[in-house]
């Protein structure tokens, strides 16, 4: 079934071509879409709305809107990360420059909200609703990012605000359209989007783990990069929680200087994830929310064989296998 309904997104996302001028606006569109990734959030729509008695065909757009807006989101996060790589390839800014990065993003938003534009009235109205408030909020859970390095301490609450914010709201937003697109109110298509916000909980939470204790050649960004930025994610805030005075200690000198050697930071980094058992704890949080997302897809209004699509999805989604 996954493969199935990847299969027909990929297949729309090439139907839509681009304006081919000026390449330098969409070409760096162009690449950053067809680099690869799980396309998670637009199968998520189009689960949704089959779930809920849509056509694909009627989800298309919305699952299109929703991955435009993803990949846009990616391209300025990168800028702001300095990342050299996304998918195991060059980030839009490596491989163009910052301002080529910036002006492509921007276009990506646009061409997102113009996707909605297949929907009538006042199903429009409510997709759009939706869409904004979970791109405001976005830019919000960036923000907190961008702000957690300078702050002195961030606390458990903050940060799960933070990567709801962040990377969870739009999985529930993804959910959520295509729920409406079958027919549903916000009421009855409410645990849709609740079943996303854990989902993505759990999603980037397992995401911090990896990028510390992740392989390479199949986590697709730089392992230890949230070490190198100095980002406090939430083995860092368990580290501080559960560690003794010297391992807190070192913590903190190591993640408040940039090492001239990297690789020797991440080492000793992940040393003291490891001496704290925040790794551990870490991955008692993940199946947590895992199971939190799972109890609510007993309460979609849809038949039960089609529940059990959204289980798979969400075992297989945390299994990295898709």
């Amino acid at each position: 079934m996954i493969d199935s309904l990847q299969q027909t997104f990929l297949r729309h996302l090439q139907d839509s071509s681009l304006p081919s001028t000026p390449a330098a606006l969409y070409d760096p569109v162009d690449y950053i879409l067809h680099l690869g990734g799980k396309r998670i959030r637009p199968l998520l729509t189009l689960m949704a709305a089959e779930a809920a008695g849509a056509d694909l065909e009627q989800a298309l757009p919305a699952a299109r809107a929703i991955e435009v807006f993803h990949n846009f989101s990616l391209v300025h996060d990168d800028i702001m990360d300095e990342a050299p790589l996304r998918r195991g390839k060059a980030t839009v800014h490596e491989k163009w420059d910052s301002n080529t990065a910036i002006l492509s993003g921007d276009v990506m938003l646009v061409l997102a909200y113009e996707a909605l534009n297949a929907y009538p009235s006042p199903l429009f109205k409510s997709l759009t609703q939706l869409f904004s408030k979970t791109a405001r909020e976005v830019c919000e859970g960036q923000q907190y990012d961008m702000d957690f390095p300078q702050q002195a301490a961030v606390s458990h609450a903050q940060y799960l605000e933070m990567i709801r914010l962040k990377t969870a709201v739009l999985l529930g937003c993804a959910l959520q359209m295509g729920a409406m697109i079958g027919g549903l109110s916000s009421q009855e298509s409410q645990p849709f989007y609740d079943y996303g916000i854990l989902l993505g909980l759990a999603f980037q939470l397992q995401d911090d783990y990896l990028d510390a204790f992740g392989d390479p050649a199949t986590f697709g960004k730089q392992v230890g990069g949230d070490i190198i930025e100095n980002k406090k994610t939430m083995l860092y805030i368990l580290t501080m929680e559960k560690g003794t005075a010297s391992v807190k200690r070192q913590l903190r000198d190591w993640c408040s200087q940039q090492a001239a050697d990297p690789s020797e930071k991440v080492a000793a980094v992940k040393a003291l994830f490891k001496a704290a058992k925040a790794d551990r704890a870490i991955q008692s949080l993940i199946k947590e929310y895992t199971d939190n997302a799972l109890s609510k897809v007993t309460l979609f209004p849809i038949e039960e064989q089609q529940k059990d699509r959204f289980r798979k999805f969400a075992q297989a989604l945390m299994e990295r296998q898709l």
